[in-house]
């Protein structure tokens, strides 16, 4: 569809009501035909923000590992009772191909 040039053609700016060319009317963001000493930008506060977090985690992580899964060391810890040093006595390497586990049983006596 075609539209005529209206060179012409009067238009009323919908801020101030003063009569102007409609060649020198500008579109606002909200919609209206605005003169150049009303028309006004686009405030930058009313401009929907995107959501920024920070990433709490890595996607499918793959950790640097120095010993194969399955293979550790088994350290204690004990306290001298004459020095409060820390010593630890017993070091013992191991390696898990299976393990099994009981956790024991529980007696209720009601009175």
């Amino acid at each position: 569809m075609a539209y005529a040039a209206g060179k012409n053609a009067l238009g009323q700016c919908d801020r101030c009501g003063q009569r102007y060319y409609l060649k020198q009317l500008h579109k606002e963001w909200n919609g209206l035909k605005t003169c150049p000493s009303c028309w006004e930008p686009k405030q930058p506060q009313l401009e929907l923000r995107v959501n920024v977090v920070d990433p709490e985690a890595l996607w499918e992580p793959r950790p640097d590992k120095d010993t194969p899964a399955g293979e550790g060391v088994v350290k204690t810890t004990k306290v001298n009772a004459f020095t409060d040093k820390t010593l630890d006595p017993i070091g013992y390497a191991f390696s898990v191909s299976q393990m099994e586990s009981n956790v024991g049983t529980v007696t209720v006596v009601i009175t």
